[in-house]
């Protein structure tokens, strides 16, 4: 019996998640310290109570900071109760949670790279993301091998994908492919992938700075969704993971090689814990979002 906990990615952020974990020890210290980190005030943001510039909860350097801190909180929360993982995993901005949960760094190291991250993120403009549902994955490798611009960033299933590149070219390739639906998503540029260079080289400058201790429990990378507790390993997959895609598909795949068979979404919604659920034969979920989860 194992147990992997998985920390979902922009896109299930939801006004008013921050409520839940109030709660928690520290909870108010932590949004607290990130506001004065941020310059504006996180938990009214999540609230949808901001006003002024940068008071949009989707906004990349609201909802990565914001999500780290949730996820982090309820982390504390499950090793304050004794509890731990085989694994853990996290999608695109959830691999940081992942490394805090797993001892690679603290709280607070953890929310200066969210922020150096998501800075850089939203500063990398002028790209375009669109998730494809139902496709023949032989066509759609096929389209994007043949389609200049565009490349595969969340391999999130046998069933669904996200493309990246410039507006032109993933429009091109959703326009061309037969598939179930395809839906532009909202984001600001074309996150993991090669048009992410630039974020990523400044990203790994930061980087370097940063001490990474071993991990107590392996993680699996979006760049390399192999078990890893090297914390000079984990740091160079991390470096990479803004131009590469989410290897998510292949994640979900080591939870059976590895022997897991619950799977723990700790954070607000269940996105990934659905792609477990029609991916996984045998691996339970479950769904950590607040106090209440925790029993508290």
């Amino acid at each position: 019996m194992g147990i992997a906990w998985v920390f979902p990615g922009q896109g299930s952020q939801k006004l008013g998640m921050a409520s839940g974990v109030l709660e928690l020890p520290g909870a108010r210290e932590r949004f607290a310290a990130t506001s004065e980190l941020l310059g504006r005030d996180l938990l009214a943001i999540c609230a949808g109570d901001a006003d002024g510039d940068l008071s949009d909860l989707n906004d990349t350097r609201n909802t990565q900071p914001a999500l780290f801190v949730i996820e982090s909180l309820l982390v504390d929360g499950l090793k304050a109760q004794g509890r731990s993982a085989d694994l853990v995993a996290g999608h695109s901005l959830g691999e940081l949670v992942a490394l805090y949960a797993a001892g690679v760094f603290d709280a607070s190291t953890g929310l200066q790279l969210m922020k150096t991250r998501s800075e850089l993120m939203a500063a990398a403009g002028g790209g375009a993301m669109t998730a494809v549902m139902g496709f023949d994955r032989g066509e759609l490798e096929q389209l994007v091998a043949a389609t200049e611009g565009v490349v595969i960033a969340n391999d999130n299933s046998s069933a669904q994908v996200v493309l990246s590149g410039t507006p032109d070219a993933v429009a091109a390739v959703s326009g061309q492919l037969t598939c179930k639906r395809a839906i532009p998503l909202a984001v600001s540029g074309a996150f993991h992938s090669p048009f992410m260079a630039g974020a990523a080289e400044a990203f790994a400058e930061a980087l370097e700075a940063v001490p990474f201790a071993d991990a107590v429990i392996p993680v699996l990378s979006n760049t390399d969704p192999s078990p890893e507790t090297s914390g000079t390993a984990l740091k160079a997959r991390l470096r990479s993971q803004m131009t590469t895609g989410v290897r998510w598909r292949e994640t979900m795949e080591r939870f059976s090689a590895d022997g897991i068979d619950t799977a723990v979404e700790i954070g607000p919604g269940n996105v990934l814990s659905g792609l477990i659920k029609r991916s996984c034969e045998g691996v339970s979920t479950a769904q950590i979002s607040g106090a209440a989860d925790l029993g508290l």
